[in-house]
């Protein structure tokens, strides 16, 4: 990791961050399908959890403020409750709301997604249903929306443009707020939608399209990594002076000035949701363009940020902190998923929104066997996050007798962290694992099935929070216990 990219992000100073675009407010409707409905073959929700979040241009800038920018955004809500709500989630994560305006002639945009799972398996989005209007927006609403601009660009080190398609930006207003950046010397850098004409967004420093995106207004296929490096390249004849083209499982191509061009291929990771990945590539790639870095390190943390979103469900701003945690490469080492519990309780406090299911077991893992494996993997299966709470080498030793933990407590630890099925590792000391449960306080408590639901401990804290006790068949007749018994009798036998 360059040395520019570590002080970026660690550093006391805030760009100061103009955003135009297309405000939404996301609804998640989540629940449970255990039955099809009498009247039509489709899935019954029953919704348990109601989320709202910001959308569109409401979701690029509240990532902005998750990066301790300072940022003001300018766009057009109904007159409605949704419109109220919006810049209350706005204001909630330090947005600046004085330019956002409302329109008595517009329906604020909400789009809900209803969210169901089955057999306490990972929820799956069953549908989405929009309610919207997105002609453009009135006369008077647009010579609002240029005044705030001209005012707001004072001071401002960037101007990033959200153009959803849904009105704010439509006719001729992106090339009369490029102008008006323009006279000032305040970079713009938007990220376009399809079927327009791009010549709409010429004097921008940057256009981010998608594979997508590129594709239609350049009228070409985009498959290889090639392909998006030719599409960048082609992007600069609109008159931008960079483009780069976000190429999902290809990473990102990049075309600038004087020839320039690079791919920046994508780590490899666990898709989970893409919802949210192209703000979130659009606002780290503006925040540090605010903060002066250069395209190849500013694409290379927006690469990364990018991979981050896609392994949470729904549009989750990441902080400097976990952006740093990316770049150093601990979101994908075994090292990092070893935790205290004070930090295990603050990585929950992140993951937990409506819907995320926290899965815990617990054990002494001596000797990892099949067995343990079967089981770790059920219980990722039946949540979203999975928790192992490891017995420390002196509870084992309580446990178990002498002659254990044959392997210790940091080599326990690293084998189970190797497994991608495991999330988080914690130690706790005591021989009972109450105190640990009490304190993560897991929607699903696994043990083997060789206890009853009863037998579990902590069974009575989970069930009185609303949690359940799954019990999951034990694969085989692996024990660590019999392994070592049989590993000694063999050396014996030797002799």
């Amino acid at each position: 990791m360059s040395k520019q990219l570590k002080k970026l992000l660690t550093q006391a100073e805030r760009p100061r961050i103009l955003v135009v675009g297309d405000v939404m407010l996301d609804r998640y409707l989540w629940g449970d399908v255990d039955r099809i409905s009498p009247e039509a073959p489709i899935p019954v929700l029953k919704v348990g959890k109601r989320e709202n979040r910001l959308g569109g241009a409401g979701s690029v800038a509240s990532m902005l403020a998750a990066l301790d920018a300072d940022v003001s955004l300018i766009t057009i809500t109904g007159n409605d409750a949704e419109g109220t709500l919006v810049r209350e989630l706005l204001e909630n994560v330090g947005v600046d709301t004085q330019c956002v305006l409302a329109d008595p002639q517009r329906t604020t945009i909400v789009k809900e997604r209803l969210l169901g799972r089955t057999h306490s398996r990972n929820p799956q989005q069953i549908m989405r249903v929009d309610h919207e209007r997105d002609e453009p927006v009135g006369e008077q609403l647009r010579d609002q929306i240029l005044d705030s601009v001209a005012k707001q660009l004072v001071g401002a080190h960037l101007l990033l443009i959200s153009d959803y398609g849904k009105g704010v930006c439509a006719d001729d207003m992106i090339p009369r707020i490029v102008e008006l950046a323009a006279s000032i010397e305040v970079p713009v850098v938007a990220d376009p939608i399809s079927k327009v004409d791009y010549s709409r967004y010429a004097g921008c420093e940057c256009i981010t399209p998608n594979r997508t995106e590129a594709s239609t207004a350049l009228d070409m296929s985009i498959v290889t990594p090639d392909d998006g490096l030719e599409a960048a390249e082609r992007l600069l004849e609109f008159g931008v002076r960079s483009a780069i083209v976000t190429l999902d499982r290809h990473g990102i191509a990049w075309a600038g000035p004087q020839g320039q061009r690079k791919l920046f291929p994508v780590q490899a990771k666990q898709v989970y949701d893409i919802t949210g990945a192209g703000d979130m590539v659009l606002s780290s790639l503006g925040y540090c363009l605010a903060a002066g870095v250069d395209y190849s390190q500013a694409i290379e943390l927006a690469n990364i940020a990018g991979g981050l979103e896609v392994q949470r469900l729904g549009v989750v701003p990441l902080s400097r902190r976990e952006l740093l945690a990316g770049l150093l490469g601990e979101d994908y080492s075994s090292g990092r998923k070893l935790l205290s519990i004070d930090q295990l309780l603050e990585q929950l406090r992140k993951v937990r929104q409506p819907g995320v299911r926290v899965v815990m077991t617990n054990g002494c893992f001596d000797i990892l066997h099949p067995g343990h494996v079967a089981l770790l993997q059920e219980s990722r299966r039946l949540g979203d996050v999975l928790v192992v709470g490891l017995n420390s080498d002196a509870s084992a030793l309580k446990l178990k007798g002498p002659g254990h933990p044959v392997i210790n407590q940091e080599g326990r630890a690293e084998m189970l962290s190797a497994l991608g099925c495991v999330d988080y590792v914690v130690l706790f000391e005591d021989e009972s694992v109450l105190g640990l449960v009490e304190r993560v306080l897991p929607d699903v408590l696994v043990k083997a099935d060789q206890y009853a639901a009863s037998e579990v401990v902590g069974h009575e804290v989970i069930e009185r929070n609303g949690g359940q006790i799954v019990r999951v068949p034990m694969k085989g007749t692996f024990s660590s216990s019999g392994l070592v018994e049989k590993i000694h009798q063999s050396a014996v036998e030797r002799c």
